[in-house]
């Protein structure tokens, strides 16, 4: 799993460039009892990966890209015309 602690968001898109398994990890870090634990969800991450293996028999990778293509909007909105 990475852990590369790379400067992901210095530049705008930036983070676009940043594994997705380290996305997952870093959002797993949220909220002020688990900031700064990376080991932890890091840890957390590669049991739930061995668990889908071991379920699923499928690679966890492309599952977790399943579940993210499937939670994406299918497609996009705008507004027509305006507040007020």
């Amino acid at each position: 799993l990475p852990h590369s602690g790379g400067r992901y968001a210095a530049k705008r898109f930036r983070k676009a460039q940043c594994p997705i398994v380290e996305r997952l990890t870093n959002s797993m870090m949220m909220h002020g009892r688990n900031n700064g634990k990376k080991l932890m969800t890091v840890r957390i991450v590669k049991h739930a990966f061995e668990i889908i293996h071991l379920l699923t028999g499928e690679n966890p990778l492309q599952v977790l890209v399943n579940a993210i293509i499937n939670s994406g909007p299918r497609e996009d909105s705008t507004r027509i015309g305006r507040a007020g």
